[in-house]
């Protein structure tokens, strides 16, 4: 009984809103700090530029960036944090507008507690400010519009247009235009050919650009570029000299615990889509849109990140599928069932489970070991 009025009183939706609030909170302060100590990944990956070599791959953020320096003489390290703030803010609003009258579940709540959804970021702090926040935002941006139905032409034109500085900003964001067909789908109920091809040509052909014609990351002046103007990094992109290929199969015995957090989070979305009409069809076009990013994995050793990425999607994606609520505290109440057991398994698994961006796919190191354990392993050294 006392279990019974617990859960009559659990507001899902007010859960979901301080989860985004937290987790928003977080990633902007430890992007702060990274960008702080001129960090070699966080703050480095948005100043490679094409001042070094010419055209390259990722080199808009950084010309753009020291651009902006010349103008208005503030340190790059503000500047890029000012963008990334807006940036990763802009997505977190959004995502909340997105799903402010929609009626959420204990089911849904889950999927933000994956070890690679929203809480992923609080269990490995070097997913924070990444570029593929970039991605993050335009998708949600497009399914918030689509879920509206106000996917005008205009707009559909000024979201390929993002798809490609997108692109030219990252690489990665070809690997996942797959999400934005899949957006489309769902909401009209109609393969349309012409418009998901113009997704894939808007980050292609700048894809296709950078592996013919693209520079090295670093030329060789880079460094000294960086220096002249206030940003020191001693690691990261800039000094990356590694066979990844060579890596992944070196530390195999790591790599291969991805597969035990694949088949976690395989398992996961697997029974979300139980519940959802048209979930076979469903279930494939997810399968393509992975099997589309497979080169991903042989080719960079992030394999946390690309999972993460892909669940981060999907959690917008699956927004689409909520019923209209009749107020931003509108949610699906519990009832203690079957349903009710499996997916409170599922969200205490993924709490005590951690996915490395790379390295080791799978500890148990999760977020209440972070919280209860750690702390008092601090505790004890000191």
């Amino acid at each position: 009984m006392k279990l019974e009025k617990f859960l009559s009183r659990f507001n899902i939706k007010i859960f979901i809103y301080l989860l985004i609030a937290v987790t928003a909170l977080y990633t902007l302060a430890f992007t702060l700090v990274y960008n702080l100590k001129d960090d070699g990944y966080i703050l480095a990956d948005w100043l490679v530029n094409y001042q070094d070599g010419g055209f390259k791959r990722r080199g808009l953020s950084g010309s753009f960036f020291f651009l902006l320096q010349d103008m208005t003489g503030i340190r790059l390290n503000y500047l890029v944090y000012f963008v990334q703030f807006a940036i990763i803010s802009s997505f977190f609003w959004y995502y909340t507008k997105l799903i402010r009258y929609k009626r959420t579940d204990l089911l849904y709540l889950s999927l933000l507690l994956s070890s690679i959804g929203f809480v992923g970021l609080l269990n490995t702090v070097t997913y924070v400010g990444k570029k593929e926040f970039i991605v993050f935002l335009i998708f949600t941006i497009f399914i918030y519009v689509l879920d509206r139905q106000q996917l005008s032409k205009k707009k559909e034109y000024l979201l390929c247009f993002a798809l490609v500085i997108s692109t030219l900003l990252h690489e990665v964001t070809v690997f996942f235009v797959p999400y934005f067909a899949i957006g489309l789908y769902l909401k009209t109920g109609k393969l349309e050919y012409r418009r998901y091809i113009k997704y894939f040509l808007a980050a292609g052909i700048p894809a296709i650009l950078i592996f013919v014609f693209g520079k090295n990351i670093n030329e060789g002046q880079s460094l000294k570029i960086l220096s002249d103007r206030g940003v020191h990094p001693v690691y990261g992109i800039f000094f990356w000299n590694i066979n990844e290929r060579q890596y992944i199969i070196q530390h195999s015995k790591d790599y291969i615990l991805y597969g035990l957090s694949f088949i976690i989070s395989t398992f996961h979305i697997a029974y979300y889509l139980k519940f959802l009409t048209d979930r076979k069809l469903l279930s494939i076009l997810l399968i393509g849109a992975f099997v589309f990013s497979i080169p991903l994995f042989y080719l960079a050793i992030d394999w946390g990140r690309w999972m993460y990425i892909h669940m981060m999607l999907m959690i917008v994606l699956f927004a689409l599928s909520l019923q209209n609520g009749r107020s931003v505290w509108d949610y699906q109440p519990v009832s203690i069932n079957s349903k009710f057991y499996i997916t409170c398994a599922i969200i205490i698994l993924s709490l005590l489970y951690r996915v490395e961006m790379s390295g080791k796919g799978f500890t148990w190191e999760g977020l209440l070991y972070r919280i209860f354990i750690a702390p008092a392993e601090l505790l004890n050294k000191m």
